[in-house]
């Protein structure tokens, strides 16, 4: 993940933040909603050092936002944020951990910028009320490792995946989680995850599945997996994988 230390942290004052960044980062701040004042700390000069912020000790560039809900329960109405999400992130160009997990946005649509986040190797997105359409806007995050969609609480507007042409561009990924989404219209579901080399966690519990494919092709590989849960799903035949005859 590269460095995360915060400038206060190493005590390095050359890390201070960078002027355009910290204008993204208020430009985020004000388009929340916070009732808690999670981002109170959200002020002066040097935004290494504010709440959920972390910078490169070396560079100074904002690389982590970790505004993940704190409370037990993402529907504790004092901690979660809301609002809209700026389309001033990508200004973040640097950022390569994104959590805004269990907040609450209402249905919305995953903002399609965060497609243009293309340093990211950790995507956190889970219990977060967002709606709509999923993976279009996320195909061209080529460097990432973890992706967290799942969710617990019902949003207004439910979360469906219609293909999954995409996800196979995601050739870093090893780590997926989609639990609890609507994922029944996509079809081509297994012939792209098995293009996806490196991973390893495949989590579709709760997906509405009805049945697997019959058969993969010869190229399907899931030799680097080590947990696949398709729990509560309704799934019919067992999954077959066609071999090139051996002689």
């Amino acid at each position: 993940m590269g460095i995360i230390h915060s400038a206060a942290a190493a005590g390095d004052s050359s890390a201070r933040c960078k002027g355009n960044e910290r204008a993204a980062l208020l430009k985020l701040k004000q388009g929340l909603i916070d009732p808690s004042g999670r981002l109170s700390s959200w002020a002066g000069d040097d935004c290494c050092r504010w709440r959920g912020v972390r910078c490169s000790n070396r560079t100074g560039h904002v690389i982590q936002l970790r505004l993940r809900n704190p409370s037990p329960s993402p529907d504790d109405d004092d901690n979660f944020l809301s609002g809209e999400i700026s389309p001033s992130l990508p200004e973040l160009k640097h950022l390569s951990y994104l959590d805004l997990s269990r907040n609450r946005f209402d249905g919305a649509s995953i903002p399609r910028f965060i497609g243009s986040l293309t340093s990211l190797r950790y995507l956190n997105l889970s219990d977060a009320t967002f709606g709509g359409t999923i993976l279009h806007q996320l195909g061209n995050l080529s460097r990432l490792q973890y992706l967290d969609l799942h969710w617990l609480s019902f949003p207004p507007r439910p979360l469906v995946v219609d293909n999954f042409h995409r996800i196979s561009r995601l050739s870093s990924l090893r780590y997926l989680d989609m639990s609890a989404i609507n994922i029944s219209a996509a079809g081509d579901l297994f012939d792209e995850v098995t293009k996806l080399p490196k991973l390893s966690v495949l989590r579709l519990f709760n997906c509405q599945l009805l049945r697997l494919p019959n058969t993969l092709p010869p190229s399907a590989n899931f030799t680097s997996f080590t947990t696949l849960d398709l729990s509560s799903n309704y799934l019919g035949p067992l999954l077959l994988v066609e071999r090139e005859n051996e002689e």
